[in-house]
């Protein structure tokens, strides 16, 4: 019987029998050392960061490169504190599922302490002001997703509690970036004690986004001193970042692999915020983390775990390569056109040379010709890693279903980079994509919600919605003239697409693959293959 606690690890030899890595260091005094000297804190206490910047530290732990581990912060569901981590002695489980079929299982130990954004709790929000205003403190990370960044509506007006925030001031803060902006502005009183504010989330100009939000605060707490602070890169910086690897929701199979060690505790629980928590994570192997080297008051020597650490300029090319060309355009493609025609898993879809050809023809010919080469990663070697390894491995769980949420807010960036690429360079004809607009017609294709058998599916969560559907209303399989006139608006929106495909010459190709695509059941298998041929 195995234990992810304190005194069930004590146990060494029963988890080395049954094949898992154990921390090798003595936690008991990597806690004391961050109690003393805190270094790291983390807001967001999910699953990318259980299994990559936590295992990240691990090693540097293991290797008797750092003395003092993570700080893990959760902000949104306060029951992951309680239920996730401090239940488990604040350990975790990794599991790295490769591509070749093998398991790597490895017992997370790098977390010293955890602890909730709330300040409602004075003993919680205090001690996080304790650690704030401690000036061994280097950086704050974040991984609380692009959403957590937003503190105007589309209007342009703040968010009520972003606006109550400003009004009350920086003292008991209410909303999740208030409650940040207040820990920051401790640490300013306290003698404006220099660190990095740092976004991991998987967003673009991340680092300009957290210091938007913090300025929001510093401008309406009218405070020109704390304002000052945080806007200078000596003493607060908010460096970019590209962040990559995939991680799941954990996945039942995996559960069942960890009951047959006799690992105890695995009974899922459900928060009332609907957070699902396990006390693993399962992943796949390969990450990447691309980071601007900005940190005024030091860092964890993190580039000896793997971490990439340039300038911004390169870090803005990793972004955009991956983004707009080398990955999530393919997964963009994989997901809608896995609804359609039925797939539940990313890497069954890796088995069907249709979808293959489609993603390798979006990549590899009409994406690399226009990605910009940052030069710390090879965009080719990339995207070989991506359709070789990455999204065939039958190890990890990813659905289409899941990559498929929020598809508008995706498609400007993922599709009409390139697509503005194209325009951009006399040289090339934008006409001459042909993968490109096929997925953009398979996107709209999908919002009907019945897939290649005519039958009807449940569209993921999107934001736009309503609209979409609305536009589309009275559209109907096996009736392609019903879709005469459907698509110009939508077409012509610069913000749905990134540019205004009308006139383009563009237009008339997705209209023509999305008639072609409605001609009837079997309709998208058919012209996946007339157009990719």
């Amino acid at each position: 019987m195995l234990i992810l606690n304190e005194k069930g690890l004590a146990d060494r030899q029963a988890w080395l029998e049954k094949g898992y890595r154990l921390p090798a260091f003595n936690r008991a005094d990597m806690i004391a050392e961050t109690a003393k000297a805190p270094a790291w804190v983390h807001f967001g206490a999910g699953n990318i960061f259980r299994a990559f910047q936590c295992a990240a530290m691990q090693k540097l732990l293991d290797a008797g490169k750092v003395k003092t581990g993570i700080i893990a912060v959760e902000g949104f569901d306060y029951e992951i504190v309680e239920k996730g981590y401090r239940s488990n002695d604040n350990y975790s489980l990794l599991v790295t599922l490769k591509s070749d079929g093998s398991v790597e299982k490895t017992v997370v130990g790098s977390i010293a302490e955890s602890c909730m954004l709330d300040s409602g709790n004075a003993a919680e929000f205090d001690h996080l002001k304790a650690v704030f205003v401690n000036p061994s403190l280097q950086m704050a990370t974040f991984t609380i997703t692009e959403k957590g960044y937003v503190t105007r509506d589309a209007e342009g007006n703040l968010v009520p509690a972003v606006a109550a925030d400003l009004a009350a001031g920086p003292e008991k803060p209410q909303s999740y970036l208030g409650k940040v902006a207040s820990l920051l502005y401790a640490r300013y009183r306290a003698g404006a004690f220099p660190m990095a504010m740092v976004s991991t989330d998987n967003c673009s100009h991340n680092g300009e986004k957290l210091f938007a939000a913090m300025r929001v605060f510093a401008e309406g707490w009218k405070d020109e001193g704390f304002l000052a602070y945080i806007s200078d890169p000596a003493r607060v910086s908010f460096p970019w970042t590209m962040i990559d690897k995939i991680t799941p929701r954990p996945d039942a199979t995996v559960e069942a692999m960890l009951r047959a060690d006799g690992l105890q505790g695995l009974d899922p629980v459900v928060t009332s915020r609907h957070t699902y928590i396990a006390p693993f994570v399962n992943a796949e192997e390969s990450e990447y983390l691309v980071l601007e080297d900005a940190f005024p008051n030091g860092r964890p020597p993190l580039e000896a775990a793997g971490f990439y650490f340039t300038d911004r300029d390169t870090v803005n090319n990793v972004e955009r390569m991956k983004v707009t060309t080398c990955l999530n355009p393919l997964h963009t493609a994989l997901a809608v056109y896995g609804c359609l025609l039925g797939y539940t898993r990313i890497s069954e879809e890796m088995k069907d040379p249709d979808l293959v050809s489609l993603i390798r023809r979006i990549g590899y010919t009409e994406g690399l010709p226009v990605v910009v080469n940052p030069g710390i990663l090879d965009p080719k070697a990339f995207i070989d890693t991506v359709v070789e390894v990455r999204l065939p491995n039958p190890f990890m769980p990813d659905t289409p279903q899941r990559i498929a949420c929020d598809t508008s807010q995706k498609v400007p960036i993922r599709f009409g980079e390139t697509i503005k690429s194209y325009l951009a360079d006399p040289g090339r004809d934008v006409r001459s994509l042909k993968a490109i607009p096929l997925a953009i017609a398979g996107w709209l294709r999908y919002l009907l919600a019945l897939d290649d058998r005519g039958e009807p599916f449940e569209l993921s969560p999107d934001p736009l919605l309503p609209r979409l559907r609305d536009a589309l209303a009275g559209v109907e399989l096996g009736k392609p003239e019903t879709a005469e006139g459907k698509l110009d608006a939508l077409l012509a929106d610069p913000v749905l697409f990134g540019t205004d495909l009308v006139g383009t010459g563009l237009d008339e190709i997705i209209k023509a693959d999305f008639a072609s695509l409605l001609a009837g059941p079997g309709a998208v298998r058919e012209t996946l293959r007339k157009v990719l041929s």
